[in-house]
């Protein structure tokens, strides 16, 4: 029997794309030499709620229950958090973002949870904090509210720390702090990392600053921020972002990474070089730039999209018993959760990336989000998408659509459109040949249905992230 990690570290980099990581030369040099290296990784899910979730559970947004729409984990569903804190670890997690806390269930199972913004001071602009107020709605409401005329800041105020500085370094010492402690008691950990410095609207430098020079610019970067964040081409019907402010979001998380790569890449190698320590590093799900989805308008932030660029995501593991190699069969990232409850000595249900890649299908879901009750029918659907050989497959209202994709890690990885199959082929009868895999794709996607009908496409009462 294989011995036990002494601690486990998964540090996920907030909507970080693949191609990000592997832009520019920018590299991290101990943790590609020492690490699995899975070069073909898909989120199940395209925004950290239901991604987050897939990476705690291990199932598909639609088996864990959190999408857009019902934004909750099944409280009968155990975490990983529950399982480590069963097989005997102390369960932690230190995060910026707070999507991954008490607000959605994703704290449940953790011993000791770490906001950062309510640790680290702020280091920006008060204007600036006010211009991130005034451009989320909800936030908007709070800030003319009585709590904060008398100075009682929200939570989620409070949190607009981690949009406009980094933090990532708090982090990284906060995660010092817990195995410190707990190896003076003799305790092993499990520590959850979030950063956000990839996230938008991408930390460029310490604190936020615009691209743009000259105030007629830095107004004009002003209202595009606007738009991304508020996803108003879901209200309008049309993409009001020009493709020079997609590519400028997109370089904005290049040099985020640029940033952030060197950081990462040491504190892996302090946290696994010499140790018994294993250490995860990947992304959620990856940030959408505006790429095109078939015949439809192209998604600007990354609420609903089956892309490859919003569900393909960088993912490492550095363990002491798993030789450096690269994985390049296609996985779902969520099946790193059955990789981690091996490691500690369980029997996960479902396959492991490390000794099984064949096994892992990547399915992608995404479930229609709704914008202040204002999103138009024409987006008003979800979908699901998996790979199988050399494409990928797309199921959408009742229809099929296909395109290929290529296996590469090269950040010109291209999108090809979808198109519908031809007389619109069922791609389970037509393409998959592997017996197992038909029975699991047929089951998948009418569990997928039946639960899509349940989801109403009647206006809901508003719940921003």
């Amino acid at each position: 029997m294989q011995k036990k990690p002494k601690h486990i570290i998964v540090l996920i980099a907030d909507s970080l794309r693949f191609d990000t990581v592997y832009s520019q030369g920018v590299g991290m040099p101990y943790v590609q030499k020492n690490a699995v290296e899975f070069t073909e990784a898909r989120s199940g899910g395209c925004w950290t709620l239901p991604a987050t979730s897939s990476l705690f559970t291990g199932l598909m947004p639609h088996e864990h229950g959190a999408t857009a729409q019902t934004r909750a984990i099944h409280k009968e569903i155990p975490t990983l958090a529950e399982k480590m804190k069963a097989a005997g670890y102390s369960t932690h997690q230190v995060t910026a973002n707070v999507v991954t806390t008490h607000i959605f269930g994703l704290d449940r199972g953790f011993d000791d949870i770490r906001r950062i913004w309510k640790i680290v001071p702020p280091k920006f602009k008060k204007l600036m904090q006010m211009l991130v107020i005034m451009g989320k709605p909800r936030l908007r409401r709070k800030m003319f509210s009585r709590d904060f005329i008398e100075k009682k800041l929200t939570e989620d105020l409070e949190a607009t720390k981690t949009w406009l500085q980094h933090t990532y370094e708090d982090i990284f010492n906060e995660a010092r702090k817990i195995i410190k402690e707990n190896d003076q008691k003799g305790k092993g950990s499990f520590i959850f990392l979030n950063l956000m410095e990839t996230h938008f609207p991408y930390h460029t430098a310490p604190t936020f600053k615009f691209e743009a020079g000259g105030i007629f610019k830095k107004i004009r970067e002003l209202i595009w921020l606007y738009h991304i964040s508020n996803n108003t081409f879901l209200r309008k019907g049309k993409q009001v972002l020009p493709q020079k402010a997609m590519d400028m979001f997109k370089s904005r998380q290049q040099q985020a990474w640029a940033a952030l790569a060197p950081n990462i890449n040491a504190f892996c190698k302090e946290m696994h070089e010499g140790t018994d320590n294993l250490v995860v590093f990947g992304s959620d799900h990856g940030e959408n730039f505006g790429d095109v989805v078939g015949d439809d308008l192209p998604w600007s932030y990354h609420f609903s999209n089956v892309t490859d660029a919003g569900n393909k995501v960088p993912l490492f593991w550095l363990g002491q018993n798993e030789a450096p190699r690269t994985v390049a069969h296609p996985v779902s990232a969520r099946h790193i959760h059955n990789a981690l409850l091996k490691a500690v000595g369980e029997q996960p249900v479902g396959p492991s990336i490390l000794d099984e890649p064949e096994r892992s299908i990547p399915i992608m879901q995404s479930y229609w989000y709704n914008n202040k009750g204002k999103t138009l029918d024409q987006f008003k659907y979800n979908q699901l998408s998996f790979l199988y050989e050399d494409h990928r497959f797309l199921l959408r209202n009742g229809k099929w659509f296909m395109a290929p994709f290529k296996t590469t890690a090269n950040s010109s990885y291209d999108f090809p459109d979808f198109k519908p199959t031809p007389g619109n082929a069922n791609p389970i009868e037509e393409i998959v040949y592997d017996t197992e895999h038909k029975i699991y794709l047929k089951d998948t996607i009418q569990n997928f249905e039946n639960f899509s009908g349940k989801i109403s496409f009647e206006p809901q009462p508003h719940v921003e992230k």
